[in-house]
């Protein structure tokens, strides 16, 4: 299969790379689609090197499939052109997620929405994808009413600008700044832009992203996103309200059958999800499970996942693989 990666230079673009090696995606020949100024740059993938061509150029090499991402801009511009010309796209920006017209998919969640007339399918934000692989069956058990969620997000959420500024704040050096303030033995409470509503666009995406790719707009969610100073891995502590009693020993198993989750629940002996275990993983890792004392019902967990794997490449990867199998490209 001819695949094409657009922004194949940047941190996610990379990272699609490895995972598309690593879980051997049947790749008869990789496009790599860079910006005008990246031309002719070599990649390597699998042992083999491909030069760097422009998102124009990549159109008339024909792929069947292109994973963008490039940033928002590019994806708008550039992702209704390569659908016209019969080339699917998986599209990891904003640009699409909130189109009624485009699929908005986690294949552990709602893979089944896909078919052979999705041209344009959008990959979740980063901090969604890896909660809702969590929700989906308890939903289906318990029936969820309302979801509180705090995030703990990493520095690569934001690209190679904002790693940078922490490595040289950590050395005392003077550089390029990606965050109005020092990340460095500091939090943010600030990721993306403010609305008006005084929620940040992030806040908003988990919001509506998680009704949408949930399909059911009953659950009720509220979010406070906040950037910390950890290269890599995104953490969510979420407080989830149920229609429906619950069984904690039961929530543990129906977690630890769900595709893509690891339970990490043992505070005896001290073991619980942190970043530097989710580094390098296409998995979801979930603990601290416990229930909320202080309302009926409700049940307290702990989400990490690598943020460029799951929360980004491996989906993206992951919405390819399905397509594939179930022959819709």
């Amino acid at each position: 299969m001819k695949v094409a990666v657009v922004g194949a230079t940047g941190l996610v673009g990379s990272e699609i790379l490895t995972v598309l090696a690593e879980r051997n995606f049947p790749v008869t020949e990789l496009i790599p689609v860079a910006s005008e100024k990246s031309k002719g740059k070599e990649i390597e993938f699998k042992g083999k090197k491909y030069k760097v061509v422009t998102p124009t150029e990549a159109i008339a090499l024909k792929p069947q499939v292109a994973l963008f991402s490039a940033g928002g801009g590019t994806s708008t511009e550039f992702a209704p052109q390569y659908a016209e010309a019969g080339i699917t796209v998986v599209d990891n920006s904003s640009a699409w997620r909130m189109d009624p017209s485009k699929k908005l998919v986690v294949p552990e969640v709602n893979g089944d929405v896909l078919s052979a007339e999705d041209k344009i399918i959008a990959n979740p934000n980063c901090s969604t994808i890896q909660m809702v692989v969590v929700l989906k069956p308890l939903h289906e058990k318990y029936k969820i009413k309302r979801v509180v969620v705090s995030t703990y997000q990493s520095v690569t959420g934001t690209g190679v600008k904002a790693v940078n500024q922490l490595m040289d704040e950590r050395a005392g050096k003077e550089g390029e700044k990606a965050y109005p303030y020092q990340i460095d033995l500091n939090v943010i409470p600030h990721i993306d832009v403010f609305q008006e509503n005084g929620y940040t666009k992030e806040e908003m995406k988990m919001i509506k992203e998680t009704n949408k790719i949930m399909g059911d707009d009953t659950i009720r969610v509220t979010a406070t996103t906040v950037r910390i100073p950890v290269m890599g891995g995104h953490s969510e502590s979420v407080n989830i309200e149920f229609e429906n009693e619950f069984d904690v020993n039961e929530v543990r198993e129906l977690l630890a059958s769900q595709e893509g989750v690891i339970v990490v629940d043992d505070p005896a002996n001290l073991k619980y999800p942190m970043p530097k275990d989710a580094h390098g993983k296409d998995e979801v890792l979930v603990g601290r499970i416990r229930r909320d004392e202080s309302q009926d019902k409700t049940l307290n967990l702990w989400i990490v996942a690598d943020n460029l794997r799951k929360g980004a490449a491996t989906n993206a990867v992951q919405i390819a693989e399905l397509l594939s199998k179930r022959g819709l490209i």
